[in-house]
């Protein structure tokens, strides 16, 4: 390998060819004419052909010179697209998002562009970002969690809880315990699960934990009772005839784009809140 010219060495002959002159060609380089002149003649005792014919009026290529300048010529070219097309490469890779999987069918649909998708639980996606192995994740814990070193999140939106009511349950009765006696199964996508359900005792109810959106939707139509869970899945997963109704607990879920740094410019967080229901 050590025979094999080097990329220096091709831009010194197609300059000199080009330019008819290696003082030019050095200049052209921003070497020094020195420096010019022992380069090609290395190159020349390398190759063993004498590669141009050097007098004061300039340097005119030998028919070996001409043949290796055209050949360097065509090797700086691909290059020159070589690193093109890699850099390209990188910017077209699809993006690797995550998130947790009642939210996937709501967010994945909403991007503008090929994912890679992954789902999981929030933290340990959040770990996976901080490592390099996940672009991006969207989730709604950034702010009840330590985010790792380097880590960012950028607020999306703001969602809050809303009541399923299936078709043909009943909505709630009066008084301070509106749900008394009821079952009402409860779905979160943050951590505030032990609060709304002693919420929903309080208010009467006997609260019923659903591991997913679809589940809690599946439980709340099998057993004819509501369900209460974030708006925005509420309304996703609702058939016509169901109800979505203003719960009787206040509580706000905040939806961010968790990434090593700054967000990717092809994720833009208004877009991605409209697009989601949710309220910038």
């Amino acid at each position: 390998m050590g025979s094999l010219p080097e990329v220096d060495d091709l831009r010194l002959v197609t300059a000199v060819a080009r330019l008819g002159s290696v003082g030019a060609a050095a200049r052209e380089l921003l070497i020094s004419q020195p420096s010019a002149s022992q380069r090609l003649a290395a190159l020349e005792r390398r190759v063993g052909e004498r590669l141009f014919d050097r007098d004061p009026t300039g340097a005119r290529p030998t028919s070996a010179g001409r043949e290796m300048a055209d050949r360097a010529a065509h090797i700086l070219h691909h290059l020159a697209a070589l690193v093109d097309q890699t850099r390209a490469a990188a910017r077209e890779r699809p993006l690797t998002v995550g998130t947790f999987s009642s939210f996937a069918p709501l967010l994945f649909p909403a991007l503008d562009m090929p994912v890679t998708q992954v789902t999981d639980h929030g933290d340990r996606m959040i770990g996976w970002v901080a490592e390099g192995s996940l672009d991006a994740v969207v989730v709604a814990i950034a702010d009840q969690v330590t985010l790792p070193p380097g880590v960012v999140a950028t607020p999306i939106g703001r969602d809050s809880h809303a009541m399923l009511f299936p078709a043909g349950v009943a909505g709630p009765g009066r008084g301070r315990r509106p749900y008394r006696d009821r079952v009402v199964i409860v779905y979160t996508i943050d951590m505030s699960s032990p609060v709304l359900r002693d919420r929903l005792t309080a208010l009467g109810a006997e609260p019923r934990h659903a591991a997913t959106a679809e589940t809690a939707v599946r439980m709340a139509r099998s057993l004819r009772v509501p369900a209460l869970m974030p708006r925005c899945l509420a309304r996703m997963y609702a058939d016509p005839a169901d109800l979505v109704a203003t719960a009787p607990i206040r509580n706000t879920l905040r939806l961010a784009l968790v990434t090593l740094g700054p967000p990717p410019d092809a994720v833009h967080p208004a877009t991605l809140a409209a697009r989601l229901g949710l309220v910038r």
